[in-house]
C-alpha cells in the first residue's frame, strides 16, 4: 500500500504544479499571509486532481486514503514549507472518501486542524469532512468520538476550541 499511496502523492503533487500559475501563487502567499507555500493551482485544478488520482490509484481504502491524505498534508520534501494545494488536494480526498473515515482517525483530523494555518482549510475540513463523519457514526462511535470532542473544547489552541464548539453539535444535537 506504501507504494501506491507514494505514487498517488507523487501523480497529486506533479499535476498541482503543472497547474499552476504564478499570479495565483503571489495571490494566495499573500491571502494567507506567507504562511504556506503554493503552486498556484486553481481549486478546480486541484478537484480535478484529486478525482483523476482516485481513478487513476482506485484501489485506495481507508489506510490508504488517510495515508495519502497525511502525505498530501505534509511537506513536499525535506526542508521546505507546505503547500496549500496540496493540503487542500488533502481535504478534497476526505471529502470524496468521508463514508471511509471512521472515529479513530478524529486524532489524524485533530493533527491537520492544528497546523492548518488558513480558514480556506479549517472550513472545509470542519464542514465537509468532520460533520458528515459525526454524522455518519453509529451511537458507539459518536460517545468515543464526543469524548474527543470534550478534550478539544479544553485545549489550549483557540482553533480546535472553536472547532470543538461547532462539532459538538453532530454529537449532541439538544446543546
Amino acid at each position: 500500500m506504501a507504494d501506491v499511496v507514494s505514487a498517488a502523492a507523487d501523480f497529486v503533487d506533479r499535476t498541482l504544479q503543472n497547474e499552476g500559475a504564478w499570479y495565483r501563487a503571489d495571490d494566495v502567499g499573500h491571502r494567507l499571509g506567507g504562511v504556506l507555500d503554493s503552486y498556484g493551482s486553481s481549486i478546480g485544478a486541484v478537484r480535478g486532481t484529486v478525482r483523476d488520482a482516485l481513478r487513476k490509484f482506485k484501489d485506495l481504502d481507508h489506510d490508504g486514503t488517510v495515508m495519502l491524505a497525511s502525505a498530501l498534508w505534509g511537506q513536499p520534501r525535506p526542508g521546505s514549507r507546505p503547500v496549500f494545494e496540496r493540503r487542500l488536494a488533502a481535504v478534497v480526498l476526505l471529502q470524496s472518501k468521508v463514508r471511509l473515515l471512521r472515529h479513530s482517525d478524529l486524532t489524524r483530523l485533530e493533527g491537520f486542524l492544528r497546523s492548518a494555518r488558513a480558514a480556506d482549510l479549517t472550513e472545509p475540513l470542519l464542514s465537509d469532512v468532520l460533520v458528515p463523519l459525526l454524522a455518519g457514526l453509529g451511537e458507539r462511535d459518536r460517545q468515543r468520538a464526543g469524548v474527543v470532542l470534550a478534550r478539544w473544547r479544553e485545549d489550549a489552541d483557540p482553533e480546535l476550541r472553536a472547532a470543538a464548539g461547532a462539532l459538538s453539535k453532530e454529537i449532541d444535537p439538544v446543546n
